[in-house]
């Protein structure tokens, strides 16, 4: 009877807060820009048509803006996520038809975004419960590429269309490029360990019972978590986007990644693939590079190999895949990539 009687107003107390932080929200998002507007060229005076005085404006409100956009988003999708688990995943794609299976593991993968950090036990876990090998490919290729932190950020920046587009041509990609993976049986350039991992045939859902406070918490624990890790490299994302935005003139993209350009696309690929960042780190650069004159296409396909065709990640790969299966597996990808940008240049 005592647990009962402070149940209810834990669970009002913890509304309360919420509420009360969802206003602080709102309202610090509504007034960032004036803010900085005043702050940068009222108080310190900074031109707003200079090199310097874009820059520095472009460089805080980008960074604020953004870690309230990260925090918003990754505390609901946290607390949305926490009535699922893992082990469900698994379960659900597990025994599919591919073809099925690589849909459906790539529509997981949107709202299930694992990072690079975390590709190597998903990977494990999804073979060893008997996922086949392409659909579990089809995950982790959407999982990074797509998610829903990234569709929301697009859809800010560049409206609905733009982020439809990056969400279906995401899909698309996955669930291709999985589809053809698995039909050519590369289960031989998997590392043997993987399929000699032991999985208890018990599915435990951690999240049932959980009370909202509980819920409230993960969704905190993981704003820390994920702002945490990427926070670096949004930083440098956006600083090189401040450089760009301010000092790179508009003619130089407009000549090397201009629509016209034949070797745009592969060569904005390229470039992408030695960084390192998820969809949400990436789009201040985008940002700044569309802006200064890059082609949709050409941009969509940057940050597509920016996060799904990574070398760090690639690195982390090795670990459960051979060799032969990580170059396969960056040839398929990367074609599609090329696809999208080269489509794109041309309907958009």
């Amino acid at each position: 009877m005592k647990a009962t009687a402070i149940k209810p107003y834990q669970f009002s107390k913890e509304w309360l807060y919420l509420t009360i932080s969802a206003i602080a929200w709102i309202f610090l998002y509504k007034t960032i820009l004036p803010f900085w507007d005043w702050f940068i060229y009222g108080l310190i005076g900074l031109d707003a048509t200079s090199q310097v005085g874009s820059s520095v404006h472009f460089f805080v409100y980008d960074v604020s803006k953004l870690f309230l956009l990260l925090a918003g988003i990754i505390f609901v999708v946290t607390v949305i996520r926490s009535f699922s688990s893992v082990e469900k995943t698994r379960a659900m794609l597990g025994g599919k038809h591919e073809g099925i299976g690589n849909l459906l593991a790539s529509g997981l993968g949107v709202i299930t975004p694992f990072c690079s950090c975390s590709a190597v036990p998903a990977f494990i876990g999804f073979v060893a419960a008997g996922v086949p090998l392409g659909v579990t490919l089809s995950f982790l290729i959407a999982s990074p590429m797509v998610n829903e932190i990234a569709l929301i950020m697009l859809f800010g920046m560049f409206g609905w269309k733009i982020a439809a587009l990056y969400l279906i041509s995401g899909l698309t990609i996955a669930v291709l490029a999985g589809f053809i993976l698995g039909k050519l049986k590369l289960e031989r350039f998997v590392e043997p360990f993987v399929f000699e991992t032991k999985l208890g045939n018990k599915i435990i859902d951690p999240s049932k019972g959980l009370e909202w406070s509980e819920r409230f918490e993960m969704g905190l624990e993981e704003v820390k978590l994920i702002i945490g890790k990427v926070w670096p490299y949004l930083l440098i994302g956006v600083a090189l986007g401040a450089l760009i935005h301010g000092w790179v003139p508009e003619s130089f993209f407009l000549k090397y990644a201009g629509p016209d350009n034949p070797f745009a696309v592969p060569v904005a690929v390229l470039l992408g693939i030695p960084l390192y960042s998820n969809a949400a780190g990436v789009l201040p650069l985008v940002e700044a590079l569309y802006a200064k004159g890059l082609a949709m296409g050409t941009m969509l396909a940057f940050m597509m190999a920016v996060v799904a065709l990574s070398l760090p990640e690639m690195i982390i790969l090795r670990r459960v895949l051979k060799p032969q299966l990580i170059v396969i597996y960056v040839a398929v990808v990367g074609t599609g990539i090329l696809a999208v940008g080269f489509l794109f240049n041309i309907i958009l």
